[in-house]
């Protein structure tokens, strides 16, 4: 199973926090020692007001991770290889740690400069697990860069499915484009957007989104970017980092074909089976009979498994700190019911594309028999 759920943060971070301990509660009843976790790094530092990768709140500050300006923030991803980067958990006095619990934090933290920023979370966290977490639980954690060579590594082979019937042609490819923008003129829309065609460019920092015509990915209108969709030249621009998967293309790697089962957030528990949906979908049209027959037998839906546990203070270096042990809060919170745990579940309630979803329902236009959800339920 892969932890999905939260963004590439900090394991300080309130939500990652609180996701990871829901994950070391599955771990540990078990009796698992590897904690699998993908860390979403085609994301800009910012999501919303002073939350996102780029944000860490300690003590009820808002603490300015690399002490980045907000120009920087609202304009680069955090998988972009723009840097240097460093851990300055700074406050309003630039490159001074915002208050007492982020100099302690930033002691944990490795004092050295990083490429880009998800290199920098990524060393950041083993050196927290190192310090915090049961040493019993080993952490795996793998981005979008990792993907990535992952992609290329399956291209290179020119046996590989990926490499002769993903790419191949292009059929598969068009087929999966045609299957997303159809759902998104039906009542499932927006679970899956088509922001880009199954991968991004990146360049200078930045991610672009690119689209697949005539054989070619090409960054659009005004844009000189151009990528031939053939293995080789997918995977060399893979290896070159001028592109990087999209969460659809990660989620087909790393999960859907291979049969890993995705704790993610409470969207995902949407559109990944129609991810699923999407990919079935495609090897129906081009009569890929043994895959769609390994789909079919794989009985490992995505589950939710982000923002469960909802905490009254959402402070985890003070929780730590003032505990024994990571293992008193597992214990605490395993001792929990559900409904004691997850809160007023305000993730689904006030997000308004499962309001949406909820009127569909109603009205009869979605339904458990719906063809695009039979790919949600257990064989």
């Amino acid at each position: 199973m892969i932890q999905s759920g939260p963004h590439c943060h900090l394991l300080f971070e309130p939500d990652a926090f609180y996701t990871h301990l829901f994950s070391l509660l599955g771990l540990g009843a078990h009796r698992l020692r590897w904690h699998i976790c993908y860390n979403a790094s085609t994301v800009k530092f910012i999501e919303r007001s002073k939350k996102g990768p780029g944000w860490l709140h300690l003590n009820g500050e808002a603490v300015n991770v690399f002490g980045l300006p907000r120009s920087r923030m609202d304009s680069y991803s955090v998988c972009g290889f723009n840097g240097p980067y460093r851990f300055m958990l700074s406050g309003r006095k630039s490159g001074e740690p915002a208050n007492a619990a982020a100099t302690r934090l930033k002691a944990i933290l490795p004092n050295t400069e990083f490429s880009s920023a998800a290199n920098a979370i990524t060393a950041g966290n083993q050196a927290i697990w190192k310090k915090a977490f049961p040493p019993q639980v080993r952490l795996l954690q793998f981005d979008d860069i990792d993907v990535a060579d992952l992609v290329a590594d399956h291209l290179e082979d020119t046996g590989s499915w990926l490499s002769t019937r993903f790419i191949g042609n292009g059929s598969f490819a068009h087929s999966i484009l045609e299957a997303i923008d159809n759902l998104n003129a039906d009542p499932w829309a927006g679970w899956i957007r088509r922001t880009t065609d199954l991968f991004w460019g990146l360049a200078e920092g930045k991610i672009f989104p690119l689209r697949l015509g005539c054989n070619v990915l090409s960054g659009g209108y005004g844009s000189r970017f151009e990528v031939r969709f053939s293995p080789a030249d997918i995977a060399a621009a893979l290896r070159q980092r001028k592109i990087v998967p999209s969460l659809f293309t990660t989620f087909l790697v790393t999960s859907i074909l291979p049969g890993v089962r995705a704790l993610g957030g409470c969207r995902q528990t949407v559109y990944y089976p129609l991810m699923r949906y999407v990919v079935a979908n495609a090897l129906e049209r081009l009569e890929e009979r043994d895959l769609l027959k390994a789909l079919r037998a794989d009985a490992r839906p995505g589950v939710w498994g982000h923002r469960v546990l909802k905490p009254s203070d959402g402070y985890p270096l003070l929780e730590i700190e003032t505990s024994r042990s990571i293992l008193d809060l597992l214990t605490n919170y395993s001792e929990q019911s559900l409904a004691q745990a997850c809160g007023d579940l305000a993730s689904f309630t006030s997000d308004p594309i499962w309001a949406e979803l909820s009127t569909c329902i109603a009205n009869g236009a979605v339904h458990a028999q719906s063809p695009e959800w039979r790919w949600a339920q257990l064989s």
